[in-house]
């Protein structure tokens, strides 16, 4: 079974706003066993909706529209479909009642013409409720395919898209099971790890297919298989994880969708009953970010400390002025240092700390420009490594925070 999604309005073409629903629809979707065949962003133009309902008419079996459903002018999905399905606008009155009192009570005045005009919908279309909004979702079918119309609010569509959607979707369609396992690698590119896994690779069952989904620092590996036994599909994965496991399990770090780096380390944290702080230079405060992400991490995540200037170094961490002189602001000693100095002001297990030349300029007397050092104050001693991070410098400093969590990982695993 095909699906595919259709974003309407001009202000995502002209990137005034990012388009998170296609996103969420094709999750949902795939969590079901439908997959998506195509993804389109098309603008508030009636001829242009109405030639991308036809065009996909009979090639998809499932086709979500979100976007045009408002009470403005601009507003004219609901118009087009009537078009497109030879239709006319009727007056719901479960509608009517719904926006007349959603209107009241949140807005506290009786509902404009234009907002009673939400409760205007096609004759030949299903009504999908919105609880949380005046514009309901439309489901119609025409010949071989199911065409929905939502609004792109996103918090509107995700509803529709939880309580209608879904359950009619699955009740009207057999759909075949889809199993997913990602697997998370830190600290080799992405060709490195081709290379070691190409043999595994070649033997994989043919519902079974790899993706290499690479960013900076790490590579996640999907293994998605595809059938109708799902104790079989879950079965293969579980065994070509095995597999891959005893290939390359020095860099594997987890194994969930959504589980970063910065969460495996967190849960390492919480597991062993430890804690870290940070100090950043050249990072900004990035490192800090990246561990606060997670729910909970002030469980394990006590303090970071952006000690940017040689005078914050000085004033915060209790670095003396001539010891930064002498060994320079971007050095092992500095980075060492800045981690020891961390560690004790607030009194944690580990610390980290980070010091360099993001670039993009290399000043006299200074370090070359990607030049990063980090400094590790753990419970067994302080150490701390050199890294050539490259250019440019939003680079520099995303890699910089990567290094720090694969070599913090490590060192806090090994204990």
């Amino acid at each position: 079974m095909k699906a595919a999604i259709v974003t309407i309005g001009d202000e995502i073409l002209i990137g005034q706003i990012v388009d998170t629903n296609s996103s969420y629809i094709a999750k949902a979707l795939d969590k079901i066993g439908i997959g998506v065949y195509e993804m389109l962003s098309i603008s508030d133009d009636r001829e242009h909706i109405l030639e991308t309902l036809k065009v996909l008419q009979n090639k998809v079996d499932l086709v979500i529209v979100t976007g045009g459903l408002g009470p403005t002018k601009d507003d004219i999905t609901k118009k087009t479909f009537c078009d497109y399905f030879e239709d006319e606008l009727v007056l719901n009155n479960d509608v009517l009642m719904h926006v007349e009192g959603l209107i009241q009570s949140v807005l506290k005045r009786k509902a404009s013409q234009m907002n009673q005009d939400q409760a205007l919908v096609p004759s030949k279309c299903t009504v999908l409720h919105n609880p949380v909004g005046t514009a309901p979702g439309m489901w119609m079918e025409k010949e071989n395919t199911v065409f929905v119309s939502l609004p792109g609010v996103p918090y509107e569509m995700k509803g529709l898209i939880e309580k209608e959607v879904i359950p009619r979707v699955v009740a009207k369609y057999k759909r075949p099971f889809i199993v997913h396992k990602t697997i998370l690698t830190y600290g080799e590119g992405e060709s490195v790890v081709a290379e070691r896994i190409e043999e595994w690779e070649d033997n994989l069952p043919e519902f079974i297919k790899l993706a290499y989904l690479p960013s900076p620092g790490r590579v996640r590996l999907r293994l998605s298989a595809r059938g109708a036994d799902k104790d079989v599909l879950y079965t293969a994965i579980a065994e070509e994880t095995e597999k891959l496991k005893k290939i390359i399990g020095d860099i594997i770090v987890g194994y969930e969708e959504d589980e970063t780096l910065e969460v495996v380390v967190g849960k390492l944290l919480k597991e062993q009953g430890k804690t870290i702080a940070v100090a950043e230079s050249c990072t900004g405060g990035k490192l800090a970010h990246a561990f606060t992400l997670a729910m909970g991490a002030s469980s394990y995540f006590k303090a970071g400390v952006v000690t940017y200037s040689v005078e914050s170094k000085v004033a915060i961490l209790g670095i003396e002025k001539s010891f930064i002189e002498k060994h320079d602001v971007v050095s092992a000693e500095v980075a060492e240092a800045m981690a020891q100095k961390t560690k004790a002001l607030f009194g944690t297990d580990y610390a980290l700390a980070t010091t360099g030349n993001a670039g993009p300029t290399k000043e006299e007397g200074a370090a070359e420009v990607g030049t990063v050092f980090i400094g590790f104050a753990t419970p067994n001693g302080v150490y701390s490594e050199e890294f050539n991070l490259g250019q440019p410098r939003d680079k520099v400093i995303d890699r910089a925070v990567n290094k720090a969590l694969e070599k913090i990982y490590k060192e806090i695993f090994k204990n």
